[in-house]
């Protein structure tokens, strides 16, 4: 199993950005699949998560501005980003969790300039 994750990128405040978590050797829509983001200096921190049943969870600093979906097509989960704040700037992951065994990505950069 693995994922990967693209679509990061250097974006000014108050821009958009759509991330994508690519699984390749299990289908995704079986497993909650999560977004997670560290930020320079900091721990890593979930910020979403959509289930098997397709129910989404977000971190109360993104609620109203990120939008996690899945295309169950392409194997693919999404995060929408929406008015991006510098402080949402760090490296995001992507993260399946697949009978208790932890698949990470190698993260995708988002960096939002003031």
């Amino acid at each position: 199993a693995q994922v990967v994750e693209s679509g990061g990128g250097l974006v000014q405040v108050g821009g958009s950005l759509t991330l994508s978590c690519a699984a390749s050797g299990f289908t995704l829509d079986n497993y909650a699949i999560a977004w997670f983001r560290q930020a320079p200096g900091k721990e890593r921190e979930g910020i979403s998560c959509i289930d098997s049943d397709g129910n989404t969870y977000y971190r109360d600093s993104v609620k109203g501005r990120f939008t996690i979906s899945r295309d169950n097509a392409k194997n693919t989960v999404y995060l929408q980003m929406n008015s991006l704040k510098p402080e949402d700037t760090g490296v995001y992951y992507c993260n399946a969790n697949i009978w208790g065994q932890n698949y990470w990505g190698p993260g995708t950069q988002v960096t939002v300039s003031s």
